[in-house]
C-alpha cells in the first residue's frame, strides 16, 4: 500500500525516531567502542537514542514586569 502524495513530507521524517537501522546501530556501537569488525551483525546490543530537546529562552527582567502588569490589567476585578 502506498502513501498519497498529499500526505508525504518532502524531507522525510523530521521528528526523532526511536528505532535505528542495523547500520545505524553498528555505527553508534563503533563510536562507543562496543563493536568491532570481528563481531557479527546479528544479536547486536541495544543502543540508546537520545532526543534533542530545544530549551525555551528565558525572559529578561523588564519583560517579566511588563507581562505581569499586562496580565493584571486583563483580569477583571473581583466583586464583593
Amino acid at each position: 500500500m502506498t502513501i498519497d502524495k498529499s500526505l508525504r513530507t518532502r524531507k522525510g521524517i523530521v521528528r526523532a525516531r526511536n528505532v535505528l537501522t542495523r547500520a545505524e546501530r553498528i555505527e553508534k556501537l563503533m563510536q562507543q567502542d562496543r563493536w568491532s569488525e570481528e563481531d557479527g551483525p546479528c544479536g547486536l546490543p541495544k543502543v540508546r537514542v537520545y532526543r534533542v530537546v530545544v530549551k525555551k529562552k528565558k525572559k529578561k527582567k523588564g519583560e517579566e514586569e511588563g507581562g505581569a502588569d499586562a496580565a493584571a490589567a486583563k483580569t477583571p476585578a473581583k466583586k464583593k
